[in-house]
């Protein structure tokens, strides 16, 4: 008996990515956390009219939020709901994930990044990262092993011809 094939082919679940993280920050433990949102904020997403390049999560009374997040708000929004773009948005985490963020920002001195937005099944999930700022000599040496390791590959190119 030949499978069935579903209607429902998407490309990809993800929402919006964060591409300068890497870039500004030396990024070391991933954290996958709920968002608590609102109605108008589910359409908005689902329209693509999310931003997440200049975000990050804060936490604030032992819960974590997400800062700096803009989802804009479509023409046809109902009238009777007001719609702040960037407002805080609780992010949902267990106790034990919470207790080892505070420790980390609070005595290591650590930034929590956000680096992508996505769909899990029916929920939208943000992925974060423990991470570090970097200098700009730091950036620069990224750079230069990156174009190395593209050379690399030329000359590994070159010689097997």
């Amino acid at each position: 008996m030949a499978k069935k094939k579903s209607k429902n082919k998407q490309a990809s679940n993800t929402i919006a990515l964060n591409k300068k993280a890497r870039h500004n920050y030396t990024l070391e433990d991933k954290f996958e956390a709920g968002m608590s949102l609102q109605g108008w904020e589910l359409k908005s997403i689902r329209q693509g009219k999310v931003n997440i390049s200049d975000c990050y999560v804060y936490i604030k009374d032992r819960e974590a939020y997400l800062l700096g997040a803009e989802i804009h708000p479509l023409l046809s929004a109902s009238s009777h709901v007001v719609c702040n773009p960037t407002r805080d948005r609780k992010l949902l985490l267990s106790r034990r994930e919470l207790d080892r963020l505070i420790g980390a920002v609070e005595r290591q001195s650590y930034s929590m990044i956000a680096t992508a937005m996505y769909w899990k099944r029916n929920w939208v999930k943000l992925e974060f990262y423990l991470g570090k700022g970097k200098q700009s000599h730091d950036k620069r040496a990224d750079i230069k092993d990156r174009e190395w390791k593209v050379d690399q590959g030329r000359i590994m190119k070159q010689k097997s011809q």
